[in-house]
């Protein structure tokens, strides 16, 4: 893939598809399902996601995902949604969010972040998730380098980083506020492609 492709030319799926999950990008009139979603999962979201402290209304949803549809488009941030594989392999049940973000395309760097509800936990589903993110990011998108971060109290999130090969680099302290308005500190996460001699 040439470096100096412009990003809305490259080419990234709108679906991708794993053995229980599915991952589909942002879409037009989802805002509302979303919205129920992330109103369900407050409790279990509302410690390490800013965005989720209040409950949101269909309509803020739909503002978002078409949102996230334009970045889609443009390439500035590759949201996706969580679903539920169905056994005829559709997608069923909307499970979370997802994606990869702060992109740099000069140096072929992601971020992937994720949040799933509380009753989908544990159920392989975010593991899964990152799996997929991984393999379009290196085999498909030339990836030199692609992070996790997360609070280092989050004991779930490092976990599945680890599961999914991703190795520790270090812990930057202080780095962030958390929701609380308290200094957190942030694990950061990466798998790499080794450089060409």
């Amino acid at each position: 893939m040439n470096a100096a492709t412009d990003p809305p030319l490259i080419d990234v799926p709108e679906r991708l598809d794993g053995e229980r999950t599915v991952l589909l990008a942002p879409r037009t009139g989802s805002g509302a399902e979303m919205a129920l979603v992330i109103t369900q999962s407050l409790s279990h979201l509302r410690p390490w996601m800013p965005w989720a402290q209040d409950a949101p209304t269909a309509e803020s949803s739909e503002l978002v995902v078409r949102r996230m549809q334009a970045d889609f488009i443009a390439r500035r941030d590759l949201c996706f949604h969580i679903h539920a594989r169905r056994a005829d392999g559709s997608a069923g049940r909307l499970l979370g969010g997802t994606g990869l973000h702060r992109i740099d395309w000069a140096v072929r760097r992601f971020e992937i972040g994720y949040w799933i509800r509380p009753d989908a936990a544990g159920q392989g589903h975010v593991s899964e998730t990152v799996r997929l993110l991984s393999t379009l990011a290196f085999d498909l998108l030339a990836a030199r380098r692609v992070e996790i971060r997360c609070d280092r109290r989050n004991n779930r999130s490092r976990a599945v980083a680890e599961r999914c090969g991703f190795e520790l680099e270090g812990i930057l302290r202080n780095n962030v506020l958390g929701v609380d308005g308290h200094p957190r500190d942030t694990c950061v996460y990466s798998r790499v492609n080794a450089p060409v001699a």
